[in-house]
């Protein structure tokens, strides 16, 4: 004698209410519409994306993570550093090992003066037309809109 009154997987066939089954079938069309438009309005939505103003410019180019080439010269990631795809979806450095990308990124500096690489974003093609800064000596020239992601040069 069963002793709730919702139907459960385990119960037999004669204790489910009546019409579950074609209830069932009538909401499976309805799930594969959804699972369909689901990945196109996903596809059709960027992030905006707003970069610290600490960020600097530059090309990346993963060897052997943690060892990277940025702008040509030897860097490395810092534990746990956090490369972003153009989604803002983490990215994993194995999967990006031998791809040159344009990217945004932070640094970490330790006492022996030498710098890690801390967050690192991919950009997209939307992103790499706007100017950003390459070094430290450049973005002092300008100052960041923080809100507009935007660049200006500092009045004298």
């Amino acid at each position: 004698m069963p002793r709730c009154d919702r139907p459960t997987a385990a119960m037999p066939q004669r204790h489910r209410p009546p019409g579950h089954r074609r209830r069932l079938l009538l909401s499976l069309p309805l799930l594969a519409l959804l699972a369909q438009a689901t990945p196109r309005a996903h596809a059709q939505h960027q992030v905006r994306r707003a970069f610290p103003a600490e960020a600097l410019r530059g090309t990346l180019l993963v060897l052997d993570a943690p060892e990277v080439r940025l702008n040509g010269e030897a860097a490395r990631l810092a534990p746990g550093a956090r490369i972003r795809d153009e989604n803002n979806l983490l990215a994993m450095s194995a999967a990006l090992t031998g791809r040159r990308l344009t990217v945004n990124y932070t640094v970490e500096a330790l006492f022996d003066g030498s710098v890690l690489l801390r967050d690192v974003w991919i950009l997209r093609a939307d992103e790499i037309a706007n100017f950003w800064p390459r070094s430290r000596e450049e973005a002092a020239r300008y100052q960041l809109d923080p809100v507009a992601q935007v660049w200006s040069r500092r009045s004298a």
